[in-house]
């Protein structure tokens, strides 16, 4: 049907209608638009800048890194290591595909995954893996999981391992000290962390640096007075002489005589500080330093110090020793065998505890206990390791006769390996006693030797070392300690434990204290074998020959010249009558 004429003009009238309609229509959704961009961009801009910000811009730490600690010459024995811990946000996490494959790459089974999740969901911040392997932290980034995260991180390794685990300590995984040094010194070693802002895609991955905050301040290194290579070997000697002798525990501890430094100082038993599964809270004793014990026979030369500075003894001066025993109150000192006259030398010689204890009768109390004091016995050597024991020493007053013997040769009071260390390497200085140090000091190198104080009289340091020479010598208790071509002067002990109700009969420890190189005395060694099972108990037969080695094996190393000069024609003119080469040890019947 066609349209008619009037039709056709009215629909042509309406189209220029539509026309302007449909641009107005647009023209005001444009204005509107544009309105509303202005209005974003302008009146808002800030308020949106600050949301968009919100969302994609992240401040984060930086973290610092740990100081190093290092052996005298600058041998790395604590270092950290940049590793990456793998978090997430759990709700974001929750329900995602693959959390199989991420559970079995981070060691949990998946409901264990996911149950952790669910419990944790509120949270923002939930450690998945901490210092996770750098293997892993790729294979985790390549699931592509949302909510998944890494932070940097430094990881705590210690090349020495067990060799120097009582010295260094660890850390816990936040990179805190946890024992020994790194506990110590943890304000030293740790550094101040740093932050910076930085924007981040909707996964979570900085994707631009924006601007730093504050910088990281690492922290300071720490040096210490051991020398790694002695360390090391004496660690391998004390722990071959626990294993050949069946004992319980060990210590060892090294004194550099004009420093006070220690060279060395290692314990038995170890740990891997590296690995510490299954450790046992008893192993983390650093003994040398916070186990006590009654030093027994090693006590003997500064009680016959203590009868030379009195003025009532000289070095020849014969004692009686016979018929072997003395009867003291109630109680019954004996020797080992009847030695019969014996000079101080020859006491010292023979560890007789007879001759020591009728010197000892003839002395004050005070006198033999001031010379003890003097010498730091029963007080902490100011080393700041953590734990450190500062033993006991009583004081004289009310001391009754067997007391005052017991002290003379070293029981009834208790003191650390480093103490007797200390006092050994007083006596080898002269008498001069000067702090113990964990740390390098910095005179090491100089000529002149660390100041000190003066506590035992020059003359008579020098002549108790001298008797202390001819008892490593044929016919003495040490004569296993000797070192090839050097002079070395030291002293055993043997002492009975203590047990329930009294001494135990048949449980020891053992001992050997001495110095070298007797002419020019700079090491000073302390040698501890605790409760030897074997059958061989005496300290020159268990401890003397540890001392011998390490000994040796340290002046080696610190290029010390060899002084053995004929040392023979001396010792023939020493009290040595009797061929027997047993020692006696500390008991009081």
């Amino acid at each position: 049907m066609n349209e008619r004429p009037g039709q056709q003009q009215a629909q042509s009238r309406d189209y220029p209608m539509r026309r302007w309609l449909v641009l107005l229509v647009f023209t005001g959704v444009v204005a509107v638009l544009g309105w509303r961009t202005a209005d974003l961009q302008i009146k808002h801009k800030d308020f949106l800048r600050q949301h968009g910000d919100a969302r994609a811009l992240r401040v984060v730490d930086i973290p610092a890194h740990r100081g190093m600690i290092t052996d005298r010459y600058g041998e790395p024995l604590a270092i950290s290591t940049a590793v990456e811990s793998i978090w997430t946000t759990p709700r974001q996490l929750i329900g995602a595909p693959q959390l199989d494959e991420l559970a079995q790459l981070l060691g949990y089974s998946k409901p264990e995954l996911q149950r952790l999740l669910q419990e944790r969901r509120n949270r923002e911040f939930v450690y998945l893996k901490r210092h996770a392997d750098p293997e892993l932290v790729e294979q985790v980034r390549a699931l592509e999981l949302p909510g998944i995260y890494t932070q940097p991180e430094y990881r705590r390794y210690y090349p020495s391992g067990e060799v120097t685990a009582h010295l260094i300590g660890f850390n816990n995984i936040d990179d805190r000290g946890q024992e020994g040094l790194e506990l110590a010194y943890n304000d030293w070693l740790q550094g101040t962390p740093g932050a910076k802002r930085v924007l981040k895609d909707r996964l979570g991955r900085t994707v631009e640096n924006v601007e730093s905050i504050r910088s990281s301040k690492p922290g300071r290194d720490l040096v210490l007075s051991i020398d790694r290579r002695i360390q090391y070997l004496a660690y391998l000697e004390l722990k071959s002489a626990i294993v050949r002798n069946n004992a319980h525990s060990g210590s060892i501890v090294l004194l550099d005589v004009t420093t006070g430094e220690v060279l060395a100082l290692a314990n038995q038993p170890s740990y891997n500080p590296n690995n510490r599964a299954g450790l046992k809270n008893e192993a983390l004793r650093n003994r040398a330093l916070t186990d006590l014990l009654e030093p027994g026979s090693t006590l003997k030369p500064f009680t016959i110090a203590a009868a030379l500075e009195s003025g009532q003894f000289v070095s020849d001066q014969v004692i009686n020793t016979a018929p072997g025993f003395i009867k003291v109150a109630d109680h019954t000192i004996r020797d080992i065998n009847n030695y019969g006259e014996l000079n101080l030398t020859g006491i010292l010689v023979k560890s007789s505890n007879v001759g020591i204890s009728k010197i000892a009768l003839t002395l004050q109390p005070e006198i033999i206990w001031n010379m003890f004091d003097r010498l730091g016995l029963g007080r902490i050597t100011g080393t700041g390791f953590p734990g450190e024991a500062g033993g006991r020493l009583a004081a004289p007053a009310g001391w009754s006769d067997v007391e005052l013997v017991t002290a003379a040769f070293g029981y009834g009071l208790s003191i650390t390996p480093l103490q007797l260390a200390q006092a050994y390497a007083t006596l080898a200085a002269g008498g001069i006693a000067r702090p113990v140090s964990l740390l390098r000091k910095e005179t090491a190198d100089q000529a002149e030797p660390v100041s000190g104080q003066q506590v035992i009289d020059p003359a008579v340091a020098r002549q108790v070392l001298e008797m202390l020479e001819h008892a490593t010598l044929t016919g003495g208790t040490g004569t296993r300690a000797q070192v090839k071509g050097y002079r070395v002067a030291g002293k055993t002990g043997t002492v009975h434990k203590i047990a329930v109700g009294g001494y135990a009969p048949d449980r020891y420890m053992s001992m050997f204290a001495g110095v070298a190189p007797v002419s020019d005395p700079r090491l000073a060694l302390v040698v501890v074998i605790d409760e030897p099972q074997t059958g061989v108990y005496y300290g020159g037969q268990v401890a003397a020959p540890v001392f011998g080695k390490v000994m040796a094996d340290a002046l080696r190393l610190l290029n010390l010249p060899p002084d053995d000069l004929p040392t023979l024609k001396r010792h023939s003119r020493i009290l040595a009558q009797h061929p027997d080469k047993h020692e006696t040890t500390e008991r009081v019947q």
